[in-house]
């Protein structure tokens, strides 16, 4: 005879630390799956007190606070006749683990510890919690407070499954699918028909249909239902956790979450290569979070007409889109959030245009070496999505600070246009960027204020993660901002988002901001146009990049490797000393540039290859830019080559 089961998954917007509100999330979770007839309910890993907490796990305080809201879940009606599985860390002789914990009606049946930890990339697992490697079950004592609500002593802790009368209920958490000896395997194989997954697996491009394809494969050769949960949204860090919860049955998906939603849509993304829809929502989804639980009043950017601070503004734009989209879908939590960042119990989004008006500031901030093109495209751009948008002149306040200099030294620096070295034309075009960072932080601080309205906005950045790379960036300018929703973006990809914009939101004004060429506009007018480009200044193309970013990353080449790859890569385009003389160039750059990334802006994680130097791309700061062992090895290899050339001509 057949047997039905009905279970549920789900993803929550946890944040980290916030057990309040982390609580409510999950009881408000158990309660729907309740009322939809589910008899099982999977959460996200560490769901009480947030996957995010990092160095605050090592805190009693954050187990404490942990087994405290376990006690009032164990104690809620809403848990009754119900098997509830949540995610919290805990404390077993004197080691931590990342657990799961699963009760039903006011008694815990086991505890279970994971076993692989999530160690590379944005993870840092084994710094605060150890993994699970016994082979025996054994007996947790529980806390006296957990003790007095279910009269139990101990219970079983370790590596072991759930069984009831009909079926048998096996548990991994996050990393364990991804690997080569996940759990499911031993325990399909054991008899186990139900698999759950706990994650908090963030956003990064080209990923979601990975582990849709591992959720598919964990149940295609041995049978069986596959629970995954995620977490959702940004919990106070650099990453965004997709959400994407799913169900698999015999190798099929046959329930799915949306990813990106974030409580602000219902679109539901399917697994093909929706990079630039993705780009509409995700980093949208991560600035809202970051926006109402910031408790501020809006965002402000420096907006140049450029691709870069285009593309924030449209994430931006997009967001005030999804806003209105649940607004008029009905959500109160949505509206009441909106409310509180405007500052008006009484506001209602009518449409994208007018919110944009309400919380996001974009100005222009001009000097006698930008062009009217960027200024107009600028502008055309902010009246098209409806930011509050000015245009203000910088050039009185670079004066000043040029003058305190002449003054104290009696020399007065030159662009290398008219005549001034490279030392004071990077200067001057460094004190341009820098002047252009003190202004954006005033006018976030005090534009509301000046216009009788509370509260302050947050910075936006607009450095893409190429430019990161190379270091093609002033430190402490106005890419220096509170976040940087486009810091793990490529530019190409940044590129077809705009074009997507075009078309998904009629933003005709980025045609011409597409056509332009990148520029800094730092350095004078030619005949009232702009001679500075940002390929010519880098010494490469953006694309060039994008590929040597993720052989230093993800292919792990150093600058010997990295040459020998792309000799065949480029060899229709370049020959073996132009190659040389790319990578070269591009380690140079990086190294001298690299200490940048020790101060770079907090940036939406989204790109495999991003230097991020907070956690994901650790290297030293302080590097030998001559490299002269390893360039040597490379000017070894040109002759090598050359001299294979040679031989091919004189045999033909």
């Amino acid at each position: 005879m057949g047997r039905k089961v009905t279970l549920a998954t789900c993803s929550l917007n946890q944040w980290a630390l916030d057990f309040d509100g982390n609580l409510e999330r999950i009881l408000r979770s158990i309660e729907v799956a309740r009322t939809r007839g589910a008899k099982y309910r999977l959460g996200p890993e560490l769901e009480i007190c947030g996957y995010g907490c990092a160095d605050h796990f090592y805190e009693s305080d954050t187990l404490l606070h942990s087994f405290q809201v376990l006690r009032k879940l164990l104690e809620s009606p809403v848990t009754r006749d119900i098997i509830c599985d949540v995610g919290m860390p805990v404390m077993h002789h004197n080691v931590r683990y990342n657990c799961r914990v699963l009760f039903l009606n006011g008694k815990i049946l086991l505890i279970r510890p994971k076993m692989l930890m999530a160690n590379k990339g944005n993870y840092r697992e084994i710094r605060w919690f150890s993994p699970w490697n016994q082979l025996r079950v054994e007996e947790y004592f529980l806390p006296r407070m957990i003790q007095e609500v279910t009269g139990q002593d101990t219970v079983p802790f370790g590596d072991c499954v759930l069984s009831t009368k009909d079926t048998c209920i096996g548990t991994e958490i996050c990393h364990e699918l991804w690997s080569p000896r996940s759990p499911h395997i031993r325990m399909g194989l054991d008899g186990v028909e139900i698999f759950t997954n706990s994650s908090a697996s963030h956003h990064e491009l080209r990923k979601a249909d990975n582990r849709v394809d591992l959720v598919k494969s964990a149940t295609t050769k041995s049978g069986g239902v596959y629970l995954y949960a995620n977490q959702k949204g940004c919990d106070g860090d650099r990453v965004y956790y997709d959400g994407c919860a799913m169900v698999a049955v015999n190798g099929d998906i046959v329930a799915q979450g949306a990813q990106s939603s974030s409580k602000l849509q219902s679109h539901r993304i399917y697994w093909r290569n929706l990079t630039p829809v993705l780009f509409s929502l995700g980093p949208a989804c991560w600035l809202w979070d970051y926006l109402r639980r910031s408790g501020q009043a809006g965002f402000l950017l420096p907006l140049s007409g450029g691709v870069d601070s285009s593309s924030t503004a449209c994430i931006v734009h997009s967001m005030c889109v999804l806003l209105c989209q649940a607004v008029e879908d009905g959500s109160d939590q949505v509206l009441g959030d909106i409310r509180r960042v405007v500052g008006d119990e009484s506001y209602c989004p009518q449409h994208a245009k007018e919110l944009c008006g309400r919380i996001f500031t974009t100005f222009y901030m001009a000097s006698k070496n930008s062009s009217e093109d960027t200024c107009n495209r600028a502008k055309d751009l902010a009246n098209q999505i409806g930011s509050t948008h000015m245009n203000i002149n910088i050039d009185m306040a670079v004066k000043g600070i040029l003058g305190i200099f002449s003054a104290a030294t009696g020399r007065w620096p030159q662009f290398r246009a008219n005549g001034g070295s490279q030392r004071e034309n990077l200067a001057l075009q460094n004190v341009q960027a820098r002047v252009r960072m003190v202004l954006a932080y005033l006018f976030a601080q005090l534009s509301l204020w000046a216009s009788g309205r509370p509260g302050g906005l947050l910075v936006l950045g607009s450095a893409n993660v190429d430019e990161s790379l190379t270091g093609y960036f002033t430190k402490y300018d106005c890419s220096s901002a509170d976040i940087n929703p486009i810091g793990g973006i490529s530019k190409t990809d940044l590129k077809s988002f705009l074009l997507y914009c075009v078309e998904q939101f009629q933003l005709t004004a980025l045609k011409g901001i597409l056509a332009a060429p990148p520029t800094a506009e730092l350095e004078p007018l030619t005949d009232g146009q702009v001679s500075q480009t940002d390929e010519v200044d880098m010494g490469m193309t953006y694309s060039e990049l994008s590929v040597i970013g993720r052989l230093r990353k993800i292919s792990k080449c150093g600058p010997f490797s990295m040459f020998c790859k792309l000799i065949h890569t480029w060899k229709d385009s370049l020959s073996a000393t132009q190659v040389a003389q790319k990578v070269k160039h591009f380690f140079r750059m990086y190294s001298m540039n690299r200490h940048k990334m020790t101060t770079v802006t907090p940036s939406y994680h989204a790109e495999s290859y991003s230097p991020d130097d907070n956690r994901f791309d650790l290297r030293p700061f302080l590097y030998n830019t001559r490299w002269t062992w390893q360039f040597r090895c490379i000017d070894n290899q040109v002759e090598i080559c050359w001299r294979n050339n040679v031989t091919l001509l004189l045999e033909q």
